[in-house]
């Protein structure tokens, strides 16, 4: 089992980034592999069956941002946050934490 964590903070405060919407799609053929919720703290972790990740497929994982920046008046260009990766290790750890900014954002992984 892989497990596929997040944390989003909020770049204009430095607070958590909590109650944000995510998507997991697999690109290659279109399967949503989960949506979830960043928690209050703005973290997720989720486990995946080591069955459902390719090694070579690209998967991407969106962050709604749109209803965040809405509920604190912020306009905002970045409404959603599209990450693109590879999952080589169907048992592996991947973390993929963002700083958000109504519009840019910083990201970085650890495995």
């Amino acid at each position: 089992m892989a497990v596929l964590s997040s944390h989003t903070l909020n770049g204009t405060d430095g607070t958590h980034a909590g109650g944000i919407a995510v998507t997991l799609t697999n690109l290659t053929d279109g399967t949503i592999v989960f949506n979830a919720r960043m928690d209050d703290g703005g973290r997720l972790s989720q486990d995946i069956d080591a069955q459902v990740i390719d090694p070579d497929v690209t998967y991407e994982l969106v962050f709604d941002t749109g209803p965040y920046w809405a509920a604190r008046n912020f306009p905002a260009t970045v409404t959603q946050i599209a990450l693109r990766f590879a999952m080589p290790d169907p048992e592996g750890k991947y973390h993929m934490p963002v700083i958000l900014n109504p519009n840019s954002y910083s990201m970085w992984t650890s495995r």
